[in-house]
């Protein structure tokens, strides 16, 4: 999807009307036949999208109908002369199950529990599946909130949420064409991230993970020689979820594919490392299983299109919109960056496309959080779509033959 190794690096946009037009436009440049295959497969998505038959109505904040969480099991095994209070987070406090049971495990880990014996007493008190290991979150999040405590935590996310805009402003002004949108697609990154602003979401995994994935991408820049900054962040990524797993991947055959032999090994390194750390926690995990406890349902749902749109949509602003707008939405975004004929737009192109794939075939709906993975990067891609519609559409009406 690219033009040379890295992109089409070193081409310039003519300023003057009437111009060959940019190498970066990918579809100025196809043929007549291929830009109407294109345009007749993206009118069929924005007409699906728009339409979404079958689209459930959308995750609800759960009320607090049971009392509230205490540890007494864990409290009891220490003994009661030594017996530390028991945890409480008052369900008036946090409306939605899932963040305040992570807040849960950060009180618990904080006075000194086992990060495994406490995430799994909770998911069995709160009827959440405890099998597969799998159903437990990486510790990493718990251990770093319960370190810092609250309003340090709170300060680390709004310290990334400014590192990842400065850095992507950077990437945008040296990537061919990018000054022209960079305000604009900057603009549409902060919407993607104004959920980690919030601290009410500062302990959802997902909101850090795609953080980090973004300063990963952002502070990508191997044709000069800068990719270490990148590795650590998506190093972090892969710490806090591991549904930051593909960003890797695509990173390491990325590099691999452009013969960067020592940044394609620091990948792949990363990944074998990886997966020998989470062997060991899902073996911590499972250790705690007990019979008759609740096991997860399959993760491979086979929603299509739908299974897509119902994550981004409710993993983000687009849930304030109709669906009959935020569908199409999500597609334009996505058809925008593969309008961009960059080493950035080309690596995102694969990347939201390979994400897009996956959502659409797991993930049950009660994972919709899942699309806070992609919400930041994908929502840029509306900054390109404008010049990617009127090329693609100049070329569909081309007069000559091909």
């Amino acid at each position: 999807m690219g033009g040379n190794a890295d992109g089409v690096a070193g081409i310039a946009s003519p300023d003057s009307a009437g111009e060959a037009p940019p190498a970066w436009d990918r579809y100025a440049h196809v043929t007549r036949s291929m830009a109407r295959a294109v345009m007749a497969l993206l009118v069929v998505l924005l007409v699906l999208a728009a339409w979404a038959p079958g689209l459930s109505a959308g995750p609800k904040e759960v009320p607090n109908i049971h009392p509230p969480v205490t540890d007494v099991s864990a409290n009891t095994a220490r003994g009661a002369q030594n017996a530390a209070p028991p945890v409480v987070i008052p369900g008036d406090d946090f409306k939605d199950n899932d963040l305040r049971f992570y807040r849960l495990i950060i009180e618990r880990v904080k006075r000194g529990d086992d990060y495994y014996v406490a995430a799994t007493e909770l998911q069995r008190a709160n009827n959440y599946p405890v099998a597969p290991g799998l159903t437990v979150r990486l510790p990493t999040l718990a251990y770093v909130a319960a370190y810092l405590g609250p309003v340090p935590f709170a300060l680390l996310g709004l310290a990334l949420v400014i590192a990842v805009l400065f850095a992507m402003l950077r990437r945008f002004h040296r990537e061919p064409g990018g000054a022209k949108f960079s305000l604009i697609a900057l603009a549409l990154l902060f919407v993607g991230l104004s959920t980690a602003i919030h601290p009410r979401f500062n302990v959802l995994h997902e909101v850090w993970s795609a953080q980090l994935i973004a300063l990963s991408f952002a502070l990508h820049q191997p044709e000069r020689g800068k990719w270490g900054g990148s590795l650590l962040a998506g190093a972090a990524a892969l710490a806090v979820r591991e549904l930051a797993l593909p960003f890797v991947l695509l990173m390491a055959a990325w590099a691999l594919w452009h013969r960067r032999w020592r940044e394609g090994g620091a990948w792949m390194a990363l990944i074998v490392v990886f997966a020998v750390l989470l062997s060991q926690h899902v073996q911590l995990a499972e250790a705690q299983i007990r019979p008759g406890d609740a096991i997860s349902p399959p993760w491979l749902v086979f929603g299509g299109l739908n299974g897509l749109l119902y994550k981004v949509i409710h993993a983000s602003n687009l849930n304030i919109l109709p669906t009959v707008i935020a569908g199409p939405v999500i597609v334009l975004a996505l058809f925008g960056w593969t309008g961009w004929r960059t080493a950035m737009g080309s690596f995102a192109s694969l990347l939201l496309i390979g994400y897009s794939v996956a959502f659409a075939i797991a993930g049950r709906d009660n994972n919709f959080y899942w699309g806070v993975m992609i919400v930041p990067l994908l929502l840029m891609g509306l900054a390109m779509m404008p010049f990617a519609v009127k090329s693609l559409w100049a070329q569909a009406r081309r007069a000559v033959h091909d």
